[in-house]
């Protein structure tokens, strides 16, 4: 079998949370260019404030300002950074517990090289431009040199206290498609729906897998699937949510290939929602093929053939 398919893959979504009022008051702090810290029942300050003090777990009510320059006391270097991280440059991670804080704060520290860092240097915050109440809006630490004093951060664009924050998790990954797998989208690549056969059962499963999932025989037989098939249940979708790219509402259904023993799940268009039906014939409508690649997207989605429905003892085995 030719070589497995890979492709460069990125699982990211915008998380948004509700800050609360002590998470809020250090972010709105950062935004105005002051740091903000929060004294437990034992007496330290925190940076950033803790919600819940640890010992009485009550919520945390008194605030108290620190200075933005502070003393160094670990600190780890990292010679290749990467995608996200505070600077596209080498740069070290450090402890840095701020003048009038008890408890250290971890952020970016902006030196050249491992040799101008040591515990107990004395550093200050370097504002970022742009403040929105971010840890961000600390760009991050460097070298405070003797005499220098911390620098004032530029004026906020926003009185309103900070109550949200967005921040964008993402994850890049490589994706090694089985054997399998790569069969299947090979054939979307060249316009074809391809299955395997359990030489056992004679289920035809599309995509194909390594095992038949019913005996655990291995399946090698290729099938090519025809491109019409069998709705077999389906959903009518009638919520707007983050990215979508149709209008609500339409249909998600199962499709039965004819020939397949196991439904595919794709788009219905071409019919109103409220007319789409179990048992209802359909077709693959592919895009463009100057749009292909290696992807099930090919199929741009179902369309009804026009044919009458399917009995249902053809498919029931299939729900």
């Amino acid at each position: 079998m030719s070589r497995t398919l890979q492709a460069p893959v990125t699982v990211a979504f915008d998380y948004t949370r509700s800050t609360g009022p002590v998470v809020g008051r250090f972010l709105t702090g950062l935004r105005d260019g002051v740091v903000v810290g929060g004294r437990t029942s034992a007496g330290q300050v925190v940076v950033p404030p803790l919600e819940f003090d640890p010992v009485t777990h009550e919520a945390t009510t008194e605030f108290v300002e620190v200075s933005s320059v502070g003393t160094v006391t670990s600190w780890t270097w990292v010679p290749e950074p990467v995608k996200g991280q505070p600077f596209d440059r080498p740069f070290a991670y450090a402890l840095v517990t701020l003048d009038g804080a008890d408890v250290p704060l971890l952020h970016a520290l902006d030196v050249a090289s491992p040799a101008e860092v040591t515990t107990g240097m004395r550093v200050r915050v370097r504002w970022a431009t742009d403040r929105v109440g971010h840890i961000n809006d600390i760009a991050g630490f460097e070298p405070l040199a003797p005499g220098e004093a911390e620098v004032t951060a530029p004026a906020a664009t926003s009185e309103a206290p900070v109550t949200g924050v967005v921040t964008t998790v993402s994850l890049d990954y490589n994706y090694a498609a089985s054997p399998e797998e790569s069969l299947f989208y090979r054939g979307l690549n060249e316009g074809r729906i391809m299955g395997q056969r359990c030489p056992t059962c004679l289920k035809v499963y599309v995509p194909p897998r390594s095992a038949c999932p019913t005996d655990g025989t291995p399946t090698e037989e290729e099938v090519e699937l025809s491109q019409t098939g069998t709705i077999t249940t389906f959903c009518i979708v009638n919520v707007p949510f983050l990215g979508q790219k149709i209008t609500p509402p339409y249909v998600s259904a199962y499709v039965l290939l004819d020939g397949a023993d196991i439904a595919v799940l794709h788009l219905i268009l071409g019919v109103p929602a409220d007319e789409v039906r179990m048992g209802m014939r359909v077709k693959a409508v592919w895009k463009p093929k100057d749009e292909w690649a290696y992807s099930l997207e090919n199929i741009d989605h179902f369309a009804p053939t026009g044919d009458p429905d399917a009995e249902f003892d053809t498919y029931k085995q299939h729900l």
